[in-house]
């Protein structure tokens, strides 16, 4: 009876404890190694982190200014180092650079004139930018181009390399350069750059040029193709064969509007740094380039065009109601336009 009851207090007293399976076990120890295992990654990289902005900051990449230029103080306003947003100017960018616009008419020579300044390896000169109408519809879109022609961002043929050392456009007075005179003034002289006024002084020859360019955009003499400029003989003699009817009643009133224009645009940008040519003296005397290669402060060079003149030799011969045209400016004072191609 001792036994039983003896045997009843240890089965009372004495919990055995149920066996766990060595499966679960060791998924408890994996998955704790695994956490430990992302904590301590997550520290790492914390300070990984940490370290490398604190020495992304600590690393200052100091650019050297640009010597300064040997020039005289009154250039300085108009020496630029252009910083470029669409590539690097490398090795070039302490190469001053001048900033220039051609101001001028349609049919006074500005484009043989542009391709002379172009055959210049240091100069850039964009064409006729603002001949499209949407760049030139106010004064913000104007500065825009300018900006970005003047920035080297401005991509043509023209377009040299980074060492460029003066860059500029072809600008007609209808092109809203007189429209928005004042802030094309402004601009002029705050960003330093520099005009070159070029016109015709025989405006009887500009404005033969002026009628057989517009006829000929109509009718395409040169096999359905419409060319303001040619480079060989024969396709200047085909266009040179038409021949215009001057309406002799307006013919004195037009020259006056052209002779107006110009004594205007003359007086809006005489605030700006200058320079006025004549494309009959450019023609006949070729110092006249050294003169703008100077005033442009470019290295010299002898400069040459591929362009073929199209319209020369006698008046006569090239207006189809000579002898009215001949009456109608006898006696003025635009009587010399009758008289050659390159008189005074």
């Amino acid at each position: 009876m001792a036994d039983d009851l003896c045997s009843f207090a240890k089965d009372i007293f004495v919990i055995k404890v149920p066996k766990k399976s060595p499966l679960v076990l060791r998924m408890i120890v994996l998955v704790f190694a695994m956490v430990c295992g992302v904590y301590i990654c997550s520290i790492c990289l914390k300070q990984i982190s940490t370290h490398s902005k604190a020495g992304y900051l600590n690393v200052q990449v100091i650019q050297k200014p640009c010597p300064e230029p040997q020039i005289e103080p009154w250039e300085i306003p108009y020496v630029h180092y252009p910083k470029p947003k669409t590539y690097s100017r490398a090795e070039c960018a302490c190469n001053p650079v001048r900033y220039f616009a051609i101001l001028s008419m349609q049919r006074s020579g500005s484009g043989w004139f542009e391709t002379l300044l172009n055959n210049h390896t240091n100069i850039s000169s964009n064409g006729e930018i603002f001949s499209v109408k949407v760049r030139r519809s106010n004064t913000s879109t104007i500065v825009e181009t300018l900006d970005k022609i003047y920035r080297l961002d401005w991509l043509s043929s023209a377009s040299k390399n980074e060492c460029t050392a003066a860059v500029g456009l072809k600008w007609m007075l209808n092109q809203g350069l007189m429209q928005h005179h004042a802030d094309i003034v402004e601009y002029f002289n705050t960003r330093g750059v520099s005009v070159i006024f070029l016109f015709r002084r025989n405006l009887l020859r500009r404005m033969i040029s002026v009628l057989a360019n517009s006829y000929d955009r109509d009718v395409k003499l040169l096999n359905g193709t419409h060319k303001s400029h040619v480079h060989s003989p024969h396709e200047a003699e085909i266009l040179a064969n038409y021949k215009p009817i001057i309406n002799a009643t307006l013919l004195i009133p037009n020259l006056k509007q052209v002779e107006e224009t110009t004594a205007k645009a003359l007086e809006y940008f005489k605030s700006t740094r200058h320079i006025i040519l004549y494309y009959e003296d450019v023609v006949k005397n070729h110092t006249k380039l050294i003169d703008v290669q100077h005033f442009l402060k470019v290295p010299l060079r002898e400069l040459k065009s591929r362009q073929v003149k199209i319209h020369k030799g006698s008046l006569s011969s090239q207006i189809k109601n000579w002898d009215d045209v001949q009456k109608t400016l006898k006696g003025t004072h635009y009587e010399n336009f009758l008289h050659s191609d390159y008189r005074k």
